[in-house]
């Protein structure tokens, strides 16, 4: 099993962050500060920890949110001493924006100075969600224009901020009701320059696609006309979720939208009885049975046995076939039965399906021990 991130969220953060504070603001109380956010620390997961020191912080800054928030922003540079690096280094700002999202809300401009400044060091995706909650109309307007910023982890955050479902954060019911507003700045961004901000275009996209089946259809059909590779490259990522759930508009966009057809042979999966720890191997023919070619999409659910005895359905990316007139072609695919930290294997029969271009075909099952 991975190490939880809290575990890299250690006390070494609160005792920088307090180095850092202290060498631009002489009259920060350090021994107090780290008293009171090691208060309960260990007991709190990653997130909770970040907001957590923020409050602390509040108490510790003068009671002026501008003189606060201005020590935080000249502390980011300073030297604190602590041995942090890896995935976790960027996480050390993760209170300098907790605390804005917390405090800044009466102090919009004061705000979006220190957001525009901290997401080029970690990310204001989390903190902009309460600005777009509270002052729609003004952070959109502001987002908009930082479409244009020199930035890209400024033009990546008009898009990851206002992502409806945006993980480790609340939603956005109000763009999840009319994701129109959110639409209007990703057309300023699906041929952005940066991969970075790319990736995330799509995401937000794939996440309205989730409430808006028919929207992200729509969408995706208008980028696709005239596209460049990069942006062809955004549609195929927004439309992951909805073609592994087969949806019939998504496959249409992206050329799968009529059933295929061809038939499914020799499918084997071995071992048939298998122990968690260990793998199983699928493999399948593929044969196309018109006398004309077919593109055919390929991929396999596998239906995962739950510890009540339910199912959960899986679906996996596999290939994309490009097949002729009575040709045939043989898949195979191992899949790891190790426990993980995003899924655990129970014992019980496991029912596998191959899909092609979304419509399902039975492989047959294998017994988990």
């Amino acid at each position: 099993m991975a190490e939880p991130l809290k575990n890299q969220y250690g006390q070494a953060i609160p005792r920088a962050i307090a180095n850092m504070v202290h060498a631009v603001y002489p009259a920060f109380p350090k021994k107090q500060f780290l008293r009171d956010a090691l208060d309960g620390y260990e007991a709190l997961e990653l997130m909770p920890r970040g907001h957590h020191i923020a409050h602390v912080l509040r108490r510790h800054l003068p009671d002026n949110f501008e003189e606060a928030v201005g020590i935080l922003l000249d502390s980011v540079d300073a030297p604190h001493g602590e041995d942090i690096g890896g995935s976790m280094a960027a996480f050390l700002f993760l209170p300098h924006t907790a605390l804005v999202a917390h405090y800044g809300l009466a102090h919009f401009e004061a705000s979006m100075h220190a957001q525009h400044a901290l997401t080029q060091r970690f990310t204001a995706e989390f903190s902009i969600r309460p600005f777009l909650m509270q002052h729609q109309a003004a952070t959109l307007a502001r987002l908009r224009q930082w479409t244009q910023d020199p930035s890209e982890h400024v033009r990546r955050l008009v898009s990851e901020g206002t992502r409806p479902r945006l993980p480790w954060a609340p939603r956005l019911p109000a763009f999840q009701k009319d994701p129109a507003p959110v639409l209007a700045l990703l057309e300023l961004l699906k041929d952005d320059p940066a991969l970075y901000v790319r990736r995330s275009v799509a995401n937000n996209l794939n996440d309205i696609g989730k409430d808006h089946p028919e929207v992200l259809t729509r969408t995706t059909h208008q980028w696709l006309q005239g596209a460049s590779e990069e942006r062809q490259w955004i549609v195929r990522h927004a439309l992951r979720t909805a073609i592994k759930r087969g949806e019939p508009g998504a496959l249409a966009v992206l050329g799968f939208g009529a059933q295929a057809d061809v038939a499914v042979r020799s499918a084997q999966i071995t071992p048939s009885r298998a122990a968690i720890g260990e793998k199983v191997v699928l493999a399948f023919e593929v044969v196309n049975r018109s006398a004309a070619p077919q593109r055919v999409l390929v991929d396999f659910r596998i239906h995962y046995t739950k510890a009540n005895g339910s199912t959960a359905a899986k679906v996996f990316k596999l290939k994309t076939l490009e097949l002729q007139a009575g040709e045939t072609a043989r898949l195979q695919k191992s899949v790891s039965l190790a426990q993980m930290s995003t899924r655990t294997h129970y014992p019980g029969r496991h029912q596998v399906d191959a899909l092609l271009n979304g419509h399902a075909q039975p492989l047959g099952h294998f017994d988990l021990a």
